[in-house]
């Protein structure tokens, strides 16, 4: 079995599918890798690196995948109408396992059936105990999470810890986290290292214990309401209107006393929730900092613009889109250590063949189209 990895084009996007580690495993195992030249140029890996760990490096994008039985990839195949065919340099036939972002591009799917791709979504991954060391949303929102932080902490005009000086004393930040997701939690403990007053919110009732665990004060909007919050998956809810009316009031009351502000509000396939309106950024100090995580599905803050760092009456609010490839060197060695683990109980360790087990739950619910059609129930739904 050959395993091809080529270089993401997408703009802005620096991770790489594979790691030296991951290729040690895999060609261990039978699997032979091969890489496009400078694919991990972004996350500063050489080719010489792969080389070294037992993949082969081919000159360009077809080379790598022209015969390659799988490919890995971060980001879903670029096509012919974004201007590069990325699916057509394919075998037909060929597994593509990645971050397909099928619940935002559903109609996306069927393009994969032309070279009758099977394709598994590592973004639909179960929520289960035994798939937690598969979950790519998990690993790249981890690091989203602390990387708010510290480009929050960059753009803010005065310090996080409280300090004691002989000139007086430097009062901690105050920072709310709205979200607490697995950025969230990951941006609240970073926010607590460095030495500011955390406070956060969640719709979900279950957030409040890991909030204070991890020293951060818990805001409680409705706590009647967000009994029924969250979805069994462990996603959180559509929320009524008169709850939204209630959280919009009690936010706005808190925001304001704010030196920074993280959003990380996410509903699978649905545009983000605002949060923060133009109001309540008017109601902030000057100098204070809002970092939107959602920007890439809408933004939770009316104000954020994608991909830069705005500014509405003196507060800086951060727009960068896809967090995780700012930190590129770690996000690609998670990502690939998501798929390995993902696909190491169906490869057989004697010759290195694929054998999946189509019963399995984390395949048969991340599997978007196989011979030919679409065959995942989610991503139906939302085609039709």
């Amino acid at each position: 079995m050959k395993i091809g990895i080529p270089r993401e084009i997408r703009p802005g996007e620096n991770r790489v599918a594979i790691s030296p580690e991951a290729i040690k495993k895999l060609t261990g195992m039978g699997v032979e890798v091969v890489v496009e030249a400078g694919c991990g140029t972004g996350s500063c890996v050489t080719d010489q690196e792969y080389q070294e760990a037992g993949a082969s490096v081919a000159p360009d994008a077809a080379a790598a995948l022209g015969d390659a039985d799988l490919v890995f990839k971060v980001q879903r195949p670029m096509t012919v109408e974004e201007g590069t065919d990325e699916i057509a340099l394919m075998k037909e036939g060929a597994i593509l396992v990645g971050h397909l972002a099928t619940l935002s591009n559903p109609n996306a799917s069927p393009s994969y059936n032309a070279r009758n791709l099977t394709t598994f979504a590592m973004d639909l991954m179960p929520r289960i105990s035994r798939a937690q060391s598969m979950d790519v949303l998990s690993s790249q929102s981890n690091l989203a999470g602390y990387k708010a932080v510290v480009d929050a902490a960059t753009e803010h005009v005065s310090a996080f810890p409280m300090m004691m000086t002989a000139a007086g004393t430097v009062a901690p930040a105050r920072v709310f986290i709205m979200g607490v997701g697995v950025a969230g939690l990951q941006a609240i403990a970073t926010a607590k290292r460095l030495g500011a007053v955390v406070t956060a919110y969640d719709v979900r009732p279950a957030t409040r214990e890991q909030v204070e665990s991890l020293g951060g004060k818990f805001l409680i909007v409705d706590e009647k309401a967000m009994k029924d919050a969250e979805t069994a998956g462990g996603y959180a809810k559509e929320m009524t209107e008169e709850y939204k009316q209630k959280e919009r009031q009690v936010l706005a009351d808190h925001v304001k006393d704010q030196d920074i502000v993280i959003t990380t509000a996410l509903i699978p396939g649905r545009p983000a929730p605002v949060l923060v309106t133009r109001e309540m950024v008017e109601s902030m100090k000057p100098g204070s900092v809002i970092v939107d995580l959602a920007v890439e599905t809408g933004g939770n803050c009316e104000c954020a613009e994608r991909g830069i760092v705005a500014e509405h009456q003196g507060v800086r609010i951060i727009g960068y889109d896809n967090m995780p490839a700012r930190l590129a060197r770690d996000a690609s060695n998670l990502f690939a250590k998501n798929i390995l683990n993902f696909l190491t109980p169906h490869i057989d360790a004697e010759n290195g063949a694929l054998n999946l087990d189509w019963e399995d739950e984390t395949i048969a619910e991340t599997v978007v189209t196989r011979d030919g059609e679409v065959v995942n129930a989610r991503i139906k739904e939302l085609m039709s």
